[in-house]
């Protein structure tokens, strides 16, 4: 697995920078004193479930007499994890999901600063813990050196389409926008919808479209100075001109009817059924979706087509990394520090990319019996020198609600492209000029 240093400027989707508590860590053999220890873990269940880590869990519990691991996941675990974190019993362990404001609970200290632990004997072969993981995704947990958050699995974003499908009706996946408003009146007169889309969480739509979009055009910079808060940035023309594509693709009638009042899993079935053609997505969609998918159905990943003669290299990347943290009100932090440490390790984690086809944040994870559809990301993102993730959804929470309610009234038609901008920009100077928000930079 190759990853680009060139990714430390538009790094990040949820690192966590605090100030927070320091704590060795190292592979325990046993508790202390042999004193039993109830370990309690809190994670995201999403694309990928929570039953891999519940088997990690047992198998630490054997290696490990006298402690017992309790692993709780739910779709909206952050919401059950702020009352804890707020009356000071966190879990042991926590993979809070996306929603989780990570930067409130830095600001109050409620992170242990996992430094120390990262210099302690990895858990398999030699070296430290700290070297067992792929040094830029590392760094994204990072803060002025210090480790407060851990990458583990990593999404790789793009689009999705059906092999088999384009096969049988002679289709080239596009790779620009050009070819992909060629390709689209042919997927029509099929009798599919060319692109459906998680209309109740525009995320996937800023994520999959706007910003690639801008990205393409404009380069690394336009997303750099949107992120950034840099006046202008978000109708730049860059910005407007992705807008615009998005609302041409809507008024030429190449968005599957319905798809706004849509949530992830609805639009996800239509694609995967074979009701539209191609849909934006991260890598956990095979895993999130198997049950629904039909046996004749395949999946495949696409980069977002791009804009020819953009500034934009047109093999970019974009990622996210999904974040584990160790409270610092947890009972029992050392326990917690050796269950991810095994969690990590080369072995697990190339188990886990294979039970789940999700690519690792750990050196040679990928050297394993990796699942078909996870190959054509990995590639990708071993191919390309322009790597890429986005910052200030978790920086600024309201002036990300803004772009998300925004982008549901372009495409309902209450707001013109040009009047889509103003409106962010608008909300962008207002975020800038709040003296009582934290301001950070990619």
């Amino acid at each position: 697995m190759k990853l680009l240093g060139k990714i430390g400027a538009l790094a990040v989707v949820c690192a966590v920078f605090s100030s927070g508590c320091g704590s060795k860590g190292g592979e325990s053999g046993s508790t202390e004193s042999g004193a039993k220890v109830e370990l309690s873990v809190a994670a995201f269940k999403g694309g990928y479930g929570i039953d891999v880590y519940q088997q990690f869990a047992k198998e630490f519990e054997a290696k490990h007499p006298g402690t017992t691991v309790t692993v709780e996941g739910d779709p909206r675990i952050w919401e059950k994890l702020r009352p804890k974190f707020v009356a000071g019993s966190p879990p042991d362990l926590v993979f809070p999901g996306w929603d989780m404001d990570h930067w409130h609970l830095a600001e109050e200290d409620q992170i242990v600063d996992l430094s120390e632990a990262m210099k302690s004997p990895a858990a398999e072969g030699t070296g430290t813990w700290g070297d067992t993981f792929e040094p830029s995704m590392l760094k994204l947990g990072q803060l002025e050196g210090k480790q407060y958050a851990l990458p583990y699995y990593y999404n790789v974003l793009g689009w999705w389409f059906d092999p088999g499908v384009f096969k049988k009706n002679g289709w080239t996946v596009p790779t620009t926008f050009d070819e992909l408003l060629a390709l689209c009146p042919k997927i029509k007169a099929a009798g599919l919808a060319p692109i459906t889309y998680q209309g109740k969480y525009p995320y996937y739509m800023m994520q999959g479209m706007l910003l690639p979009w801008a990205y393409s055009i404009g380069g690394a910079s336009a997303i750099t100075d949107a992120e950034n808060l840099v006046p202008g940035a978000w109708k730049s023309p860059a910005m407007l001109k992705a807008a615009q594509m998005i609302k041409e693709l809507q008024t030429k009638g190449f968005f599957q009817e319905g798809a706004t009042g849509m949530n992830h899993t609805e639009s996800q079935s239509q694609f995967v059924t074979g009701k539209a053609a191609m849909l934006p997505c991260g890598t956990w969609l095979s895993n999130e979706m198997k049950a629904n998918m039909p046996s004749t159905a395949k999946m495949e990943f696409m980069l977002v087509p791009a804009v020819a003669g953009g500034k934009g290299d047109p093999t970019n990347v974009q990622i996210s990394i999904e974040p584990w943290m160790v409270p610092s009100k947890g009972k029992h932090q050392k326990e917690a520090i050796d269950l991810f440490k095994y969690m990590t390790s080369l072995s697990k984690a190339k188990e886990f990319l294979e039970k789940t086809g999700g690519l690792m944040a750990i050196k040679g994870s990928d050297k394993c019996n990796m699942p078909e559809v996870s190959k054509k990301p990995a590639e990708k993102f071993a191919a390309t020198k322009s790597v890429w993730a986005l910052q200030f959804r978790y920086w600024y929470k309201a002036f990300d609600k803004t772009i998300q309610d925004s982008l549901t009234s372009l495409l309902n038609g209450e707001l013109t492209p040009e009047a889509f901008c103003d409106r962010i920009e608008a909300a962008a100077e207002k975020t800038r000029n709040d003296k009582e928000l934290q301001k950070h930079k990619v």
